[in-house]
């Protein structure tokens, strides 16, 4: 017998997660064949970014794990500060504890709506990349059963009811991979002709000598800029009285010259900030794929993880919440079940849906992005919206969240892509 046939061959169950006894035999099989392999580990974690790190932290959290070898495998250290994440939250989440700055106020401007939005019982909250792999590296330096390596992976497969992972040099097994790297180019619409648009940004940091900034609130959204190339607009977060981030944003289907970048950037900064001096002490610049292609959660013993398990909205770009809430659910389904596997839910499904129709809707031009952004929040509360952004929105919120927009341009693309 080997642990992978247990299932076949009991009799008490017809499925290994419905017996305490049988999930505890297949737990102390599993350790036992898990010690006797060289190179073989409990779990694999490739990729040490956002997905693979906060999966980390909660395997640091959960004891089931404190006898597990797991290991994380990443190109390289991560040691610069190469982007950053803004997400919304009710409460203090598992990386409170490294928030650089946060604001219970979000300014929203429009040519047709402009406001300053009341997000409680949410706060809007910034953590800076360099502080995250920080952190979780120093977390993890205190766990004896963590190892950490730095190379290429270059496939990643199930054989014999194993997980293989293909280095440059060796091969590694685990009982299961955690995979968060990317092996295509999703910035490039996939075969069968599904659309795809891409969130491209730039960032500047900027220092003032005198006071320009109120760092109590963000503006979410300026699409005051010109809508030229596709829905643009531009955040600002302010994290003290003369220290700010300002980030140009367009949903487009090319990215532009890198002069326009910072064009844009200083036109926004003299225009409408009205600041003639300041200095840069940071830059950061950003594609990814807003696409409405529906990803494996998982493949054999393979599970995917952040953009590669489709924890990113599509219509939005916004991952870091939704990577929370997927490595909180596969964590509680090995503790409980000793397998990681996640099935997608009515509401995955749900709001997969949304973000399609609003693809389309952008994509083919049939309503520009800063009037639809506009209608939604000025015809809704705060929180329904963010709700709705965070895929945590009821039936009845959605049907208010639509009637915002003309059914005459949204109807016929949610037909299409029913249909589709």
């Amino acid at each position: 017998m080997n642990r992978y046939n247990i299932k076949n061959s009991c009799h008490r169950c017809h499925r290994l997660t419905q017996s305490p006894f049988c999930v505890n035999l297949g737990r102390l099989w599993q350790k036992k064949i898990s010690h006797s392999l060289p190179h073989h580990y409990h779990y694999i974690i490739t990729g040490a970014g956002c997905a693979g790190s906060s999966l980390l932290m909660r395997m640091m959290r959960e004891p089931f794990f404190a006898d597990k070898k797991i290991l994380i495998i990443d190109q390289s250290p991560k040691t610069t500060n190469d982007r950053t994440w803004c997400f919304w939250e009710k409460q203090p989440g598992i990386f409170e504890s490294i928030v650089y700055h946060q604001w219970e106020k979000l300014n929203f401007f429009s040519e047709k709506y402009s406001s300053t939005l009341e997000i409680e019982p949410y706060q809007y909250k910034m953590i800076r990349g360099i502080d995250f792999y920080s952190f979780v590296k120093s977390e993890s330096a205190k766990h004896s059963n963590i190892e950490w390596r730095y190379e290429n992976v270059k496939r990643i497969e199930t054989d014999q009811g194993k997980a293989i992972v293909q280095l440059e040099t060796e091969k590694l097994t685990a009982d299961y991979v955690f995979n968060s790297i990317l092996f295509r180019d999703l910035t490039t619409p996939p075969s069968g002709g599904r659309g795809v648009l891409l969130q491209h940004f730039k960032g500047w940091v900027i220092e003032t000598q005198q006071p320009c900034f109120d760092p109590s609130q963000a503006t979410f959204m300026d699409f005051r800029v010109s809508q030229e190339h596709g829905t643009t607009f531009v955040y600002l977060l302010p994290t003290s009285t003369t220290t700010a981030l300002v980030e140009y944003t367009l949903f487009t289907e090319t990215v532009l010259p890198k002069e326009a970048y910072d064009n844009a950037l200083k036109e926004y900064i003299s225009s409408f900030l009205r600041i003639p001096d300041y200095k840069i002490t940071h830059e950061e610049f950003g594609v990814l794929p807003m696409t409405n292609e529906k990803f494996p959660l998982q493949d054999g013993r393979v599970v995917n993880m952040g953009i590669a398990g489709g924890q990113m909205k599509g219509s939005s770009g916004y991952a870091f919440q939704f990577i929370l809430k997927r490595t909180e659910q596969v964590i509680r389904s090995i503790v409980k079940t000793a397998e990681p596997f996640i099935n997608r839910s009515f509401t995955d499904r749900k709001f997969h849906l949304y973000d399609r129709v609003l693809l389309n809707v952008l994509q083919n031009k049939k309503m520009k992005g800063d009037d639809v952004f506009a209608r939604i929040f000025q015809k809704n509360p705060t929180e329904r919206v963010l709700q709705f952004l965070d895929n945590e929105s009821s039936l009845q919120d959605d049907w208010k969240i639509m009637r915002s927009v003309p059914g005459s341009v949204f109807l016929p693309a949610a037909l299409k892509e029913l249909f589709t």
